[in-house]
């Protein structure tokens, strides 16, 4: 069984977000529970793409982003993305719902 991390507001003290000195893209650093997350902008990104198409789009409930490796995508995009599976909605609320209860 893997662990699941449940991160709340209320658990973060603090979030650095900017491009480290020698990099050309962002790292969002999260410090919560006496550990730090760092987080890479392609991941952000992708998990941002995600949630607004779930928070704002009239039909979509929920989506499950699976990562694949991407031939000839675009210039300075990463080759590994975390995609859109098109697997069904309620399939992929069934297992947040398992998740959160286990």
């Amino acid at each position: 069984m893997e662990e699941t991390i449940l991160l709340r507001n209320e658990d973060v003290e603090r979030v650095l977000i900017g491009v480290p000195t020698g990099h050309e893209h962002l790292r969002i650093v999260i410090e919560a529970k006496g550990k730090r997350i760092v987080l890479q902008e392609a991941t952000v990104a992708n998990i941002v793409r995600g949630f607004i198409a779930v928070k704002t789009h009239p039909k979509v409930g929920a989506v499950e982003l699976r990562k694949v490796k991407v031939e000839r995508g675009k210039k300075g995009f990463a080759a590994l993305q975390l995609l859109e599976t098109g697997r069904e909605e309620k399939e992929v609320v069934k297992n947040i719902d398992s998740i959160l209860q286990a």
